[in-house]
């Protein structure tokens, strides 16, 4: 069967996203099956179900554009830096939704590797004042979407793609986490700056000993204990996540297995 955005809207709904929900959606389309309009429409779909008091959100980062040991690499530019390739075709969709009468366009925090795009009600709040140190902890768009009750939508996408797991990596109080540091070209106000960037690790788990499917398991472990919903959109098995309630349960898990001992 062909979807539309007609029916998706009524998938989603179907699912548990409601008019004035913040959600931040990974999605890998081609589970869809075929959708007329493709990305653009499941765009539709979504911002037809948040409604014109929600928000929709999208974990974008970037796609490299310079060579790793280029003298004279180019500005980073959040409008043009392209969203990475692995985080699927839906990602770029909205990070380039354009304005239209009556409603704005999508809005990207100034971080680059923890960038967050956002369209809708309160796409401002979500991205303004990105911390450059600890991207994906406190003050970033993932604390932001915790804080305000929103719900984490996967599509199609595999569970260990919940970036919002970062931030409960961050909070949770787990000894040896590992600390990278980089520097990006950065614009600034009175031409391009290096800017230091510090954060957790996120290329794997963030303390040694952790599997690689850390992820993929909290939230398996999660959906079990009766926190998060399984559906289907269109072709694709989804899921869909309560972001307070599934950061609250990945922290006490992870702390119970790689936590302090107590006393």
């Amino acid at each position: 069967m062909v979807a539309t955005a007609t029916t998706l809207t009524t998938d989603l709904g179907r699912l548990g996203i409601a008019e004035g929900d913040l959600v931040m959606v990974h999605a890998g389309l081609r589970s869809l099956g075929p959708v007329i309009g493709g990305a653009a429409s499941v765009v539709r779909a979504l911002l037809t179900a948040v409604g014109p008091t929600g928000t929709l959100a999208a974990y974008v980062d970037y796609e490299p554009f310079h060579a790793p040991d280029e003298p004279n690499p180019p500005v980073f530019d959040k409008f043009t830096a392209r969203a990475a390739l692995d985080h699927g075709v839906l990602a770029e969709t909205i990070r380039t939704w354009p304005a239209r009468p009556g409603r704005d366009g999508a809005i990207r925090s100034d971080h680059p590797g923890a960038g967050v795009s956002a369209i809708g009600a309160r796409a401002l709040w979500l991205t303004e004042n990105h911390p450059f140190d600890y991207g994906y902890g406190a003050g970033s768009p993932l604390a932001r979407v915790v804080q305000a009750r929103g719900k984490v939508l996967l599509l199609g996408s595999p569970l260990d793609r919940i970036t919002l797991l970062h931030y409960a990596e961050d909070q949770a109080r787990l000894p040896g986490k590992r600390v990278v540091r980089h520097r990006v070209l950065m614009p600034g106000s009175d031409g391009p700056v290096w800017q230091s960037f510090e954060e957790y690790d996120t290329s794997l788990p963030c303390v040694d000993g952790m599997p690689e499917n850390l992820f993929e398991l909290i939230a398996e472990a999660a959906l079990a204990a009766g926190i998060g919903v399984r559906g289907r959109v269109a072709q694709a098995p989804s899921v869909l996540f309560d972001a307070a309630d599934l950061t609250e349960f990945a922290i006490s898990w992870m702390e119970a297995r790689w936590g302090d001992p107590p006393g």
